[in-house]
C-alpha cells in the first residue's frame, strides 16, 4: 500500500513528526515551552533571547536551502514561487524577529537551550520535508497549480495573516521604551490595538492562521505537519499568557479573549 509520496524515508518521518505535533499538544497544556515570561532555570543553561530564537529559526533556512537545491525541479516556477515565500518569511521570522526585539539591559537567560535544541529538530525537519516536497515529490506543482482555488485562497489566508504578524510583533516590540531598555527594567504593559482589542495573543493567532493558508497553498502534510506543531506549541501558550496577564494586570480586559476573538 502506497502511503502519501511512496518514498520510505519520507514518509516514516513525517508520520513520525506527525505523532511528536500530537505530544507536543498535550504536554504544553502542563509546561508552557521555558522561554519569554515562563523562562525557568529548571531546564538547565539558558540564553539571550536574540540569540536564542536566532539559533533557534537558523535551521528551517539552512535545512530547506540544502534540499531544496539538490531537487529535480529545483529550477521550475511553483518550486521558486515557494522558494520565494519561504526566504521572506524567514527573512523576518529567523533574522528580523529577534535582532529587532528590544531587550531590558542585562538580560541574558531567558530562552532555554532546551527550547532551542527541540526547535532545532523541528525546523530542520520543517525544511527537508518542504523542500523535498516542492522539488521532488510534490506530484501537482505544474504551472496549472497557480489558478487552483485551494493554491489562491491558501495563499491569500497565508499573506494576510503574515501582514497582521508584523503588525502584532510591532505593537508588542513598541511597549517597551528606550530609555526603560537602557536602564535595565524588565516592563509590561498591555498591548493596545489591532488585533489585541479582541484577543491576547494575535501574533499566534496570525502565526497559526498563517501556516494553515500555507498549508493549503502547498497542499502538502509537510504544511500540516508546521501547522500541528506550532498549535500544539502555541494554543496552550496562549491560553497561559492570558492567564498571566489576568493575574498580573487587575484592570485587563474583560472581553479579550485568549485566542480566537470573541470564542476562546
Amino acid at each position: 500500500m502506497r502511503f502519501y509520496t511512496g518514498d520510505t524515508t519520507y514518509d516514516t518521518l513525517l508520520a513520525g513528526a506527525l505523532a511528536f505535533a500530537v505530544f507536543v499538544f498535550a504536554i504544553s497544556w502542563f509546561l508552557p515551552s521555558p522561554y519569554g515570561r515562563f523562562a525557568s532555570s529548571r531546564f538547565g543553561l539558558s540564553v539571550g533571547p536574540r540569540l536564542g530564537w536566532l539559533l533557534m529559526e537558523l535551521p528551517a533556512t539552512l535545512s530547506f536551502l540544502y534540499f531544496y537545491v539538490q531537487g529535480p525541479r529545483r529550477a521550475e516556477t511553483v518550486p521558486l514561487l515557494f522558494l520565494a515565500m519561504w526566504c521572506i518569511h524567514y527573512a523576518n521570522r529567523g533574522f528580523f524577529f529577534p535582532l529587532s526585539m528590544r531587550v531590558a539591559r542585562g538580560e541574558r537567560g531567558s530562552f532555554s537551550a532546551l527550547v532551542m535544541v527541540t526547535g532545532w529538530a523541528v525546523t530542520s525537519l520543517h525544511g527537508y520535508f518542504h523542500a523535498t516536497y516542492f522539488t521532488r515529490l510534490g506530484p501537482h506543482y505544474t504551472t496549472d497549480w497557480l489558478t487552483d482555488p485551494r493554491f489562491l485562497i491558501g495563499l491569500g489566508i497565508y499573506y494576510t495573516a503574515f501582514i497582521l504578524t508584523l503588525h502584532s510583533d510591532s505593537i508588542i516590540r513598541n511597549l517597551r521604551r528606550p530609555e526603560e531598555i537602557a536602564a535595565g527594567a524588565k516592563v509590561y504593559r498591555i498591548p493596545q490595538g489591532g488585533l489585541f482589542r479582541w484577543v491576547t495573543s494575535p501574533s499566534y493567532l496570525a502565526e497559526l492562521v498563517a501556516w494553515a493558508g500555507f498549508a493549503l497553498c502547498t497542499w502538502s502534510l509537510a504544511g500540516v505537519f508546521i501547522f500541528l506543531v506550532s498549535a500544539g506549541n502555541l494554543v496552550p501558550r496562549a491560553f497561559a499568557t492570558h492567564r498571566w496577564y489576568r493575574t498580573r494586570f487587575p484592570d485587563y480586559p474583560q472581553e479579550r479573549r485568549a485566542l480566537v476573538p470573541f470564542l476562546l
